[in-house]
């Protein structure tokens, strides 16, 4: 099983050579971008090529995703093989029914240009997608329902946080699933100044067996390592892999 690193993760570090062999000295051979990292494609990739680490995934924001022209350009000079819409505002994210649909149909006509170019495209959740509406419905399937072509990349610790289990889901729309986040929540109260985050294997997760069941029940090919908001990278890159060296 091959592990990427998710280099949101370490935004408060230079994305150069330093980092880049750092994370393959540790084992990780693939990355996954980010919307602020594409100002130099060029460069990137040949850092990236350098370090023989690849970026199979990417996340892009929905304003960089419109822009389909950049967005392919960008994707084909790093080697991008599935793009990933990651949030939306925080302004939007109580919105009515109506917009999630709108929200969705955008999505759904993104991937159809996406997949006709010869690349994957879906949706990266959050929390805030598991939020009920006055309805009774959840965003999260309107985004799924409404884009039905579209793969998700599920971050499993958000749908814990959302309140969900991760394995219903899993078992829902294991299909579309494609890629999962690694990433683990700490003991209630701790780790307040990493906003309650954990390094992979060192929070409340049992990841053994939420690994087992992404096996048994999703499509998932990539498997990324993410902190929101670790104190120290370089920690988190060495223990999240360290902690799943006997997951194969």
């Amino acid at each position: 099983m091959d592990f990427s690193f998710q280099l949101y993760s370490a935004r408060n570090v230079p994305p150069n050579d330093a980092f880049f062999a750092r994370l393959a000295s540790l084992g990780y051979t693939q990355v996954e971008g980010f919307g602020g990292l594409y100002d130099d494609p060029e460069g990137l990739a040949a850092s990236l090529q350098h370090n023989r680490l690849i970026m199979p995934t990417a996340h892009f924001g929905l304003n960089q995703l419109q822009d389909t022209e950049s967005a392919l350009k960008i994707a084909e000079t790093l080697g991008i093989r599935y793009l990933y819409c990651p949030a939306i505002p925080a302004e939007e994210r109580t919105q009515s029914e109506d917009k999630w649909v709108a929200l969705g149909e955008t999505l759904a006509e993104l991937g159809e240009t996406y997949r006709k170019h010869g690349f994957g495209f879906g949706w990266h959740n959050h929390a805030f997608e598991f939020q009920p509406l006055d309805n009774g419905r959840l965003p999260m399937d309107i985004l799924l329902e409404t884009a039905p072509l579209n793969d998700w990349e599920m971050d499993v610790a958000w749908v814990v946080k959302g309140g969900q289990d991760p394995i219903d889901w899993m078992k829902r729309y294991g299909q579309r699933i494609n890629a999962v986040h690694v990433k683990d929540i700490a003991p209630e109260g701790e780790s307040m100044d990493e906003d309650g985050w954990a390094d992979v294997g060192h929070g409340t997760l049992d990841w053994q067996a939420l690994a087992a069941e992404i096996k048994a029940s999703t499509n998932a090919q990539y498997w990324v390592m993410e902190h929101d908001k670790p104190s120290d990278a370089n920690r988190f890159a060495e223990r999240a892999i360290a902690s799943v060296a006997n997951w194969e």
